[in-house]
């Protein structure tokens, strides 16, 4: 594993789990439970930026409790970039300085470059920039006019907010790597996301190029996820997540979280609102259910419920609920078993 990336977040460990910035999901106290478990805990501010500075407090005085004090907070914060207010961000960030900022879904790759440009001159260079790609064009595209710390490539099984049409993991991870070498790029650090829940994914991603895993999925059955029951329990009930589950733009539309690029759509739990919208339509009658199903509370998910529960393929990997730390010993301990050498018996 190359050193840069375990360097420049010198709490982490090998190999390095990540949670991912989940949108209203994944918040202080799931980003700090990770760092401090050893690995990298994300903020998920996504689009609306308005409570980010509580989030980055809330995150410091966390770490303060721990007896943790650094200039840098050892969290990163995911951008949404298409609807996050770039002047606001440079602001909060200039005053909360994360160790990562990571960006996702511009309305042109082009418009990183001043995402990019902007964190690294108001933090003067001591957040880190990564970004997600779904493609080996956009990875070439960005890796050149960016020069991101990390790419974070993810394949097509992973929850929530994606490319409509990519590849999964296992083939677009290798492909990715192999680009980077061909245009000088090869220094550039490759995270995997998409379809990864446990130790024996963590170690197939590490073995086709990936120096850290992020997880999404995992981390909603965890402790300190910001997460209705309801949710929760749905992504426990459910397996067989190549059926189970759909990326669609039914639920963007059913929630009015519009806005997104064209290529987006949300993966989640195929549940009631889906079915009814099998031919792409959203009816008035259709969002008049799914309002009515938020006022079931915990009733308005699963199976039969309407309720958007996004989620990754690799929900029938997830069968209980831990705390975030025990996720992330589980899931290392897990994979570097597989790293180790086969004991052998002398005869």
């Amino acid at each position: 594993m190359a050193s840069t990336l375990l360097a420049h977040h010198p709490w982490t460990k090998h190999p390095l789990i990540i949670s991912a910035p989940m949108r209203l999901i994944a918040l202080a106290p799931l980003a700090v439970a990770v760092s401090q478990a050893g690995g990298l805990g994300f903020i998920g501010a996504g689009s609306d930026l308005n409570d980010l500075t509580n989030q980055l407090k809330h995150a410091k005085a966390l770490f303060l409790d721990n007896h943790i004090k650094s200039e840098v907070l050892p969290v990163g914060v995911g951008f949404i970039n298409w609807g996050a207010d770039f002047q606001l961000a440079l602001d909060i960030l200039a005053n909360h300085i994360p160790a990562v900022a990571w960006f996702f879904a511009p309305e042109r790759n082009q418009d990183l470059l001043r995402w990019s440009t902007g964190v690294r001159d108001v933090t003067q260079g001591r957040t880190k920039i990564w970004i997600q790609i779904g493609t080996v064009a956009d990875a070439v595209e960005v890796a050149n006019l960016c020069n991101p710390d990390v790419l974070v490539v993810q394949g097509a099984d992973a929850g929530g907010h994606g490319l409509e049409r990519g590849a999964g993991i296992i083939t677009l991870l290798p492909e990715v790597a192999d680009a980077m070498q061909a245009i000088g790029k090869g220094n550039i650090n490759l995270v995997a996301a998409g379809g990864i829940a446990e130790g024996r994914g963590v170690a197939a991603c590490l073995a086709l190029g990936a120096e850290g895993v992020v997880m999404g999925t995992r981390f909603l059955a965890s402790e300190e996820a910001n997460i209705a029951k309801g949710y929760q329990d749905d992504v426990l009930k459910s397996s067989d997540g190549g059926v189970r589950t759909v990326r669609s733009k039914v639920y963007d539309t059913l929630r009015g979280t519009t806005g997104w690029p064209d290529r987006y759509g949300g993966r989640g739990i195929i549940n009631e609102s889906y079915m009814d919208a099998v031919n792409g339509e959203v009816t008035d009658e259709m969002k008049r259910l799914y309002e009515k199903a938020l006022t079931k509370g915990d009733e308005g998910w699963g199976e039969h419920g309407r309720l958007t529960a996004y989620a990754g393929t690799a929900i029938g990997l997830v069968h209980q609920v831990s705390p975030a730390h025990e996720i992330v010993s589980e899931v290392r301990s897990q994979a570097l078993k597989l790293f180790s050498p086969p004991h052998t018996s002398k005869l």
